[in-house]
C-alpha cells in the first residue's frame, strides 16, 4: 500500500470511529445502559489509536537526518505505546471502577429508549463486520492487516457482549448482566492495550526479525557469488516493516579491494530487492586461510 493510501485509510478509519463514538454516546445518554457506555469508551480507545497513528504516520515519513540516521519510523511505535498507556490507566480502569460496584452491590437500572441502544449496537456490529469479512476473504494478510483483523474481532466480541448484556438486563430483568457486559468490554480493552504496549516496547528496544527471516537472509547472501561465508549478522527494526542489517561477508582472498566492494554492493542490492530491507551495512572480509 502506498504512503498516500495509508494516510487515506487512517483518515477514513478515524472518521468512521468518530461517527460510531457519537452514536454510542448519544445512545447511552438516552438509555442509561452501562454496556453502551463501555462500548463508547471502547470506540474512544480506537479513536486514540487511529489519531496517534495518523499523526505518527505523517511524522514517521520524515527523511533521515543527522539527529536520526535511520529516519523517524519508530514514531508510530511511540504513538502506539502512549495510546496503550492511556487505555490501561484511564479507559479500562474507569470502566472497572464504574461497573464492579454495580455488579457486587446490585442495582435496578431504569432504562429508557432501549430500542435506540439496541439499534446502535446492532448497526455498530454491521459496520465493524464489513471490513472483517473483507479481511477474512483475504488469504495473505500482512502484519498491519493481521493486526487490524484481530482488532476488528475484538470489536465484534465487545459489541456482542454489550448487546447480549443489554438485552438480558432489559428483557429478562437480570440487572447483573449490564455491568458484567461492561466488565467484559473493559477486559478486552485492557488485554488489547497490554498487547499493544508489549509489542511496541519490544520494537523500541530494537527487536530483531524472526529466525526464519534471518535464515532466509543468510541463504540469499551465500547464494550470491563469489561469497563463501557470512557471519556476525545483526538486524533490528528501525520502523514499521523497516529493518537495519549489519553483517560480514567472506570473499576469496584473491579479490582486490575494489572487487570486494562490488560484491558487497551486489549483496546489498539483492537483500533490499528480495527482502525489502531498508538499511544494509556490509563488511567485506578475506576468506580465512585453511589450517595447516
Amino acid at each position: 500500500m502506498k504512503p498516500s493510501e495509508d494516510l487515506r485509510s487512517l483518515q477514513l478509519t478515524l472518521g468512521l470511529y468518530l461517527i460510531i463514538f457519537a452514536l454510542k454516546l448519544v445512545a447511552y445518554f438516552f438509555s442509561g445502559v452501562l454496556a453502551v457506555l463501555a462500548e463508547a469508551l471502547h470506540t474512544l480507545s480506537d479513536i486514540f489509536i487511529a489519531a496517534f497513528l495518523l499523526i505518527a504516520a505523517v511524522y514517521s515519513r520524515r527523511a533521515a537526518d543527522q539527529r536520526h540516521n535511520f529516519g523517524y519510523g519508530r514514531a508510530e511505535n511511540v504513538a502506539a505505546l502512549v495510546a496503550a498507556t492511556i487505555f490501561i490507566s484511564f479507559t479500562s480502569f474507569e470502566l472497572y471502577r464504574e461497573a464492579i460496584p454495580h455488579l457486587l452491590e446490585g442495582y435496578t437500572p431504569e432504562y429508557q429508549n432501549l430500542p435506540l441502544a439496541v439499534g446502535v449496537l446492532a448497526v455498530s456490529i454491521l459496520i465493524a463486520g464489513a471490513p472483517l469479512l473483507q479481511l477474512l476473504r483475504q488469504k495473505n494478510r500482512g502484519a498491519a492487516a493481521h493486526a487490524q483483523f484481530m482488532e476488528l474481532i475484538n470489536d465484534e466480541l465487545g459489541l456482542v457482549a454489550a448487546l447480549v448484556g443489554t438485552l438480558l438486563a432489559a428483557l429478562a430483568g437480570w440487572s447483573w448482566a449490564d455491568p458484567l457486559a461492561a466488565i467484559v468490554v473493559a477486559t478486552i480493552i485492557a488485554v488489547n492495550a497490554a498487547g499493544l504496549f508489549r509489542e511496541n516496547l519490544s520494537m523500541l528496544l530494537g527487536r530483531s526479525p524472526e529466525p526464519k527471516f534471518m535464515e532466509k537472509l543468510k541463504t540469499l547472501v551465500l547464494a550470491t557469488p563469489p561469497v563463501v561465508g557470512v557471519h556476525d549478522v545483526r538486524a533490528e527494526y528501525v520502523g514499521p516493516e523497516v529493518i537495519h542489517v549489519d553483517l560480514h561477508i567472506e570473499v576469496p582472498r584473491t579479490l582486490t579491494v575494489g572487487e570486494g566492494d562490488e560484491v558487497a554492493e551486489k549483496v546489498m542490492n539483492r537483500l533490499q530487492r528480495e527482502l525489502g530491507i531498508g538499511y544494509v551495512a556490509i563488511h567485506t572480509d578475506a576468506q580465512e586461510q585453511p589450517a595447516a
